[in-house]
């Protein structure tokens, strides 16, 4: 067992924990949560998305925010990018990563974005292509990569074959994710084992969801595997659209909490990024759903 002595989070509350938050949450709000992030330790933060405001009205400020952050030396700021229109309005903000995406499973892909799996990946090439060329880097967001809402169980071949199709148009590395909260520790590593079949385990990071109280588990069984970049949430922010009531993204600060237990190096502040939480939380009119913000709030209450 070869634990990582490091680990890098991403934390992609700013996109994909409020883009499914129905109030609208103005950019100032969407500014001072990166910046707190920032403040905190991290240095990888999703901030957008450029996709129609049509579909996703609550990213259609992706313009104010990224030009609105300052933005700090050595932290990544990554945006997703659907297709070659969202990648040439995401470009003139000067993102250092773009992030694309496909599923693990064909029905998932089909209601998702209307194609097969096949079709999604040609779909990304002419952006891969575009980003690199201009020296922006490459992210695949790999979602169902054990479980689908549709289909059920996801078989390793199928993680391994979408991982193949993501390094065959030059992604440069892809996040594992368990995008229903399904998945438990052998699953998880099952997908991973398959994904370092094309990737190597410093171009892999988990993306789990806690659906059902999984994600620190799954979280665990990756470090196990040598995985040193996670994807969290911070304040636990995003539902899960697939399970009415459902918990998403695995908080920041219960994944902080674990890591700083086992002696792994983040190099987070625990309790600025809890006051991240509750200040975007206090916004959203609700508690933040970290099992830990909620013993540290209780602790400082008393």
């Amino acid at each position: 067992m070869s634990l990582p002595s490091r680990v890098q989070l991403i934390d992609v509350g700013p996109r994909d924990g409020l883009q499914n938050e129905k109030q609208p949450v103005p950019a100032a709000v969407k500014i001072e949560l990166v910046h707190r992030l920032q403040a905190a330790g991290l240095k990888e933060i999703e901030v957008t998305s450029y996709v129609s405001p049509k579909w996703v009205p609550q990213m259609a400020d992706n313009h104010q925010v990224m030009s609105g952050m300052t933005r700090q030396s050595g932290v990544r700021y990554s945006v997703l990018t659907p297709n070659l229109k969202g990648y040439e309005s995401a470009v003139l903000d000067q993102p250092d990563e773009i992030v694309v995406f496909g599923a693990a499973s064909e029905a998932f892909s089909q209601k998702n974005i209307n194609c097969s799996i096949a079709e999604s990946i040609e779909r990304f090439a002419p952006v891969v292509e575009a980003a690199l060329a201009a020296g922006i880097a490459v992210r695949g967001a790999m979602s169902c990569t054990v479980g689908c809402p549709y289909e059920g169980e996801i078989a390793p071949e199928r993680v391994a074959y979408l991982a193949g199709l993501m390094k065959q148009i030059g992604v440069q590395r892809v996040d594992v994710a368990d995008t229903i909260g399904v998945g438990t520790p052998l699953k998880v590593q099952r997908a991973l084992e398959a994904t370092l079949q094309h990737y190597d385990i410093d171009h892999i990071s988990g993306h789990f969801h806690d659906t059902y109280g999984q994600a620190l588990s799954n979280t665990l069984a990756a470090l196990q595997m040598g995985v040193w970049n996670f994807q969290s949430s911070v304040a636990g922010l995003g539902g899960c659209p697939y399970a009415k009531g459902a918990t998403g993204n695995v908080a920041t600060e219960d994944v902080v909490y674990l890591l700083s237990g086992m002696g792994i190096e983040t190099g987070i502040d625990l309790d600025q990024l809890v006051d991240a939480g509750v200040f975007i939380s206090g916004h959203l009119g609700r508690k933040p759903n970290s099992r830990v913000a909620t013993a540290v709030l209780n602790k400082r209450a008393a």
